[in-house]
C-alpha cells in the first residue's frame, strides 16, 4: 500500500511538470509569432515613477497583498517585506529560510506563505510565530481572515487554522481529476463565506467548519487525457458586492452571485490570467494576449485590443480610467477603460511582469521577475 502511494505520488508530480513545460512551449516556443511595433508612447496620462525597491527574484506565483497603506511581498528565496505603499519605504521584513511555492497572505498583524517543502509559516508583528507541515503542495495564497489561516491545497484540500496558535480547526477534502494547474488559484472571503475555486467550480464554504454552502459549476473537464481535462480556476477575480467573476483556465470566464450560489452568465475564453474589473466591465487578457473588456451583467464583448498581441501579458489592473498590464519585457501599458485606446506606457527594469499589477493608497506597483517593485503616482 505504501509503495502504492509513493508511486501515485511520483506519477502526480511529473504530471505537474509535464504540465509546466507543455505551457512553458506554448509561450515561448520557437514558432511564437512576433508582436506588433508599439511606435512612440502616446503619453497622453501623466504617470511618474515615484519610488521602487527589491525584494528579490520572483519565479512563482506571488499574490501581493494590499492592507490600506501597506504592501506585502515575499521573494522566491523567502524574503516577506512589507512596505508602505505611499513612498516604498520597509516597514519590515522577515527571512522565513526556505524557498516559497505561495504567498503571501495578510491582514495587517498576520502574514502567512507555504514553502516548497509544504511548510506553513505565519508571521506576526513582523516575527515568525509558527510553522506547521501542510499534507499537500499549496500553490494560492493563503487567506488571513478573522484571526484564521486558511490554506487551499494544490490536491483541492481547504484546511483552516487558528492564525495566534498553529491548530488546526478543520480539514475538507474535495474529489477531483488528478491534475491540477501549477499555478495560484481563487480563496477569497465574501461576507461570512469563503469562496474557492476547485477544479472548474466555485465554491461557497463555510468558514466555521469547512462545510460547502454551495457549488456553482463553471466547467466541464473535457477531453481524452488529463492535461486536455484541466479546468481549473486562476487567481485573479473581480468582485461587485456579491458578484464573483473568473476565469476557468483554458475555458470560459463566468460571473457568479456568491449569495445564491448561482452562475449569472459564463461565456466561452482561451485563457490562463485572471481578471479585472470596475463595476460596470470585466477585463480579461487571452491565451494570445488581446485584451477584451466584457459587459459585468452579460458578458457580452464592449471592446477589444489586438496591438499587444504575444507579449506575454499580466492579468490587468482596473484603475482609475485605465487597464493597466505588464508584459514580459517589462512594460506597463495604460489603456483606456472606455474604448480601449493606448493611453501611455511605462518602463521598470526590463524583466518580465507576470504578477497582476496592484493600487495601493492611490499609488500603482508593479512587480517584476527579477523582483524590482516600482510605484507609479500621477503627476
Amino acid at each position: 500500500m505504501t509503495q502504492s502511494i509513493l508511486l501515485s505520488q511520483v506519477f502526480r508530480r511529473v504530471l505537474l511538470a509535464v504540465v509546466a513545460l507543455a505551457l512553458s512551449a506554448c509561450a515561448s516556443g520557437p514558432d511564437q509569432p512576433k508582436p506588433l511595433d508599439l511606435g512612440p508612447n502616446p503619453a497622453l496620462l501623466g504617470v511618474r515613477q515615484s519610488w521602487s525597491a527589491q525584494i528579490g527574484l520572483v519565479d512563482f506565483s506571488m499574490q501581493p497583498k494590499v492592507v490600506g497603506q501597506t504592501i506585502a511581498l515575499v521573494s522566491s528565496t523567502g524574503r516577506v517585506a512589507v512596505l508602505d505603499a505611499r513612498n516604498g519605504q520597509q516597514l519590515w521584513a522577515v527571512e522565513v529560510g526556505s524557498p516559497v511555492s505561495a504567498g503571501v497572505g495578510f491582514d495587517g498583524r498576520f502574514a502567512a506563505l507555504v514553502t516548497r517543502t509544504n511548510e506553513l509559516v505565519v508571521i506576526e508583528d513582523s516575527k515568525i510565530s509558527w510553522r506547521s507541515r501542510v499534507g499537500a503542495q499549496v500553490l494560492t495564497a493563503p487567506l488571513v481572515a478573522g484571526d484564521r489561516v486558511f490554506v487551499l491545497g494544490a490536491d483541492r484540500s481547504l484546511a483552516a487554522y487558528d492564525a495566534k496558535t498553529g491548530r488546526k480547526l478543520w480539514l475538507t477534502q474535495r474529489p477531483g481529476e488528478p491534475l491540477v494547474l501549477r499555478q495560484a488559484g481563487v480563496l477569497t472571503a465574501v461576507g461570512n463565506t469563503l469562496v474557492v475555486g476547485s477544479a472548474g467550480h466555485l465554491l461557497g464554504v463555510d468558514p466555521v467548519n469547512g462545510n460547502v454552502i454551495w457549488d456553482a459549476a463553471l466547467a466541464t473537464p473535457r477531453g481524452t487525457n488529463d492535461i486536455e481535462r484541466l479546468v481549473d480556476v486562476v487567481s485573479g477575480f473581480v468582485r461587485s458586492a456579491d458578484i464573483v467573476c473568473v476565469r476557468a483556465f483554458q475555458s470560459v470566464v463566468s460571473c457568479v452571485d456568491t449569495k445564491r450560489g448561482t452562475v449569472v452568465w459564463k461565456k466561452p475564453s482561451v485563457g490562463s490570467v485572471g481578471l479585472a474589473g470596475d463595476g460596470e466591465s470585466v477585463f480579461g487578457v487571452d491565451e494570445t494576449g488581446q485584451l477584451v473588456a466584457m459587459r459585468q451583467s452579460d458578458g457580452e464583448q464592449r471592446w477589444l485590443v489586438d496591438r499587444l498581441r504575444y507579449r506575454q501579458l499580466s492579468a490587468p489592473l482596473a484603475l482609475g480610467r485605465s487597464v493597466v498590464v505588464g508584459d514580459e519585457s517589462g512594460l506597463v501599458h495604460l489603456i483606456s477603460r472606455a474604448d480601449g485606446s493606448a493611453l501611455t506606457r511605462l518602463s521598470t527594469d526590463g524583466s518580465a511582469i507576470s504578477i497582476a499589477p496592484v493600487e495601493a493608497s492611490g499609488t500603482l506597483v508593479v512587480v517584476t521577475r527579477k523582483g524590482g517593485v516600482f510605484g507609479f503616482q500621477p503627476e
